[in-house]
């Protein structure tokens, strides 16, 4: 006899999501985690009084299951401002979406980014993919992220300005290599959601989706060192199982199934500074238009969620693209130049270097579905089966528990 009907291996996103569909069908379960807490890439530390998120990342309101799962209200989200802010020159530019932040609207079309054309051709690339039907978007010519913004008919200035070191950001992709599939899922995500971060961390978001689920089925601490057909191996014994879900992040998920193709994956550093005074009033994202090719993006945190620095203090998240992390003096020099304020007397309190922030998604992706079913009751689960993002996760863990009740129900 099987010790229970499924085992979960991974804690992550995608493994809670897979977790809560069986629980609520009943099905027997059961999930184990190497670390010591769950959500996978998702985590927060608490360092003398700022709450450091392992790798800034945001939560988008407007991912489908997100809702599904958790109350975005019950984490009590602090907002960013709908838009971001181009350095160019001695300048600011300040683009925001006129939907969310009307009052913006005149200094958006007059900014210096680009052309009015351009701007007016985004905005209309964006409204297609937040209001034509998901199937539509995913049944057009698939090319890679880059093509797809030139073949809209937008210039190589607001190209190389704006959508390069913003969207380099989001899909940790400096390259733009990125299927344009997974574009427009993410302008539809931005141009439908808000975009805010929990008050008490990231790590806040698997602590909800993970709530409803009993604890005793839960088993951290307990690494997995082999999976097959009906039983999973770990350090403190075998489990025996009718099937297993593979939810562990792509490294350690195609080490333990060899039949999984090779995920490629894209890294990125986060440099964490606190400082006395903010050196931007607003929560907006700011990226660097001058062409320099180093800093993705930079916030004040804190002006977002104030719990994420001590009283008094202020918390700017500052993060690179690619594996080559620069020397976090080089960064200090950059954000005096992307601020326009000194930062000699800014606190640098630790760097995050995350080598698998998302899997790489190059054409094709097609419907953004692949396979989770590998055969002989084995399954796998993570953003790498969906779209490299939250959602992705979220999705994927809960397609592949639906994928596992019905060979269960098939006998």
């Amino acid at each position: 006899m099987p010790d229970t009907d499924v085992v979960i291996v991974g804690g992550g996103l995608a493994g809670l999501a897979a977790a809560r569909r069986l629980h609520r069908a009943g099905v027997p379960w059961r999930l184990v985690e190497a670390a010591d807490r769950l959500g996978g890439r998702v985590a927060t530390d608490a360092v003398d009084g700022y709450l450091l998120d392992r790798g800034f990342q945001v939560l988008n309101t407007g991912y489908p299951r997100l809702g599904r799962l958790v109350d975005p209200a019950a984490l009590d989200l602090g907002w960013f401002t709908a838009g971001v802010l181009v350095r160019r020159g001695d300048r600011l530019h300040r683009l925001v979406n006129p939907l969310r932040e009307p009052g913006g609207a005149p200094r958006t079309a007059l900014a210096g980014v680009g052309s009015l054309r351009d701007r007016i051709r985004f905005a209309g690339l964006a409204t297609g993919c937040a209001t034509l039907p998901v199937g539509r978007l995913l049944d057009a010519p698939e090319t890679s992220t880059e093509a797809a913004l030139r073949r809209a008919g937008l210039s190589d200035a607001i190209i190389e300005e704006l959508l390069r070191p913003f969207l380099s950001g989001v899909l940790v992709d400096r390259e733009l290599e990125t299927s344009s599939h997974v574009l427009a899922m993410i302008l539809r995500s931005f141009a439908r959601g808000r975009i805010g971060l929990p008050a008490q961390g990231m790590a806040a978001l698997p602590r909800a989706v993970a709530a409803p689920l009993p604890t005793d089925l839960i088993e951290l601490d307990t690494p997995v060192t082999g999976v097959a057909p009906g039983r999973v191996r770990t350090a403190s014994g075998e489990v025996g199982c009718r099937a297993v879900v593979v939810a562990a992040d792509p490294p350690a998920a195609t080490a333990l199934l060899p039949a999984l193709p090779p995920v490629r994956v894209h890294s990125y550093t986060t440099y964490y500074h606190g400082t006395d005074e903010p050196p931007l009033d607003e929560p907006i994202l700011l990226v660097d238009g001058d062409r320099r090719e180093l800093v993705a993006n930079t916030v004040v945190v804190s002006r977002a969620a104030p719990t994420y620095a001590p009283a008094g203090r202020h918390l700017v998240a500052t993060s690179v693209v690619g594996p080559l992390a620069p020397p976090e003096p080089v960064i200090r020099a950059e954000l005096a130049r992307l601020y326009g304020r000194a930062t000699a007397d800014w606190t640098h309190l630790t760097t995050v270097s995350v080598p698998a922030a998302l899997p790489a998604a190059p054409p094709p992706q097609g419907r953004l579905r692949k396979p989770v079913e590998l055969g002989d009751g084995l399954f796998v689960a993570g953003d790498h089966r969906d779209s490299p993002s939250i959602q992705g996760a979220l999705a994927s863990g809960w397609r592949a528990a639906g994928a596992v009740l019905a060979r269960l129900r098939a006998g």
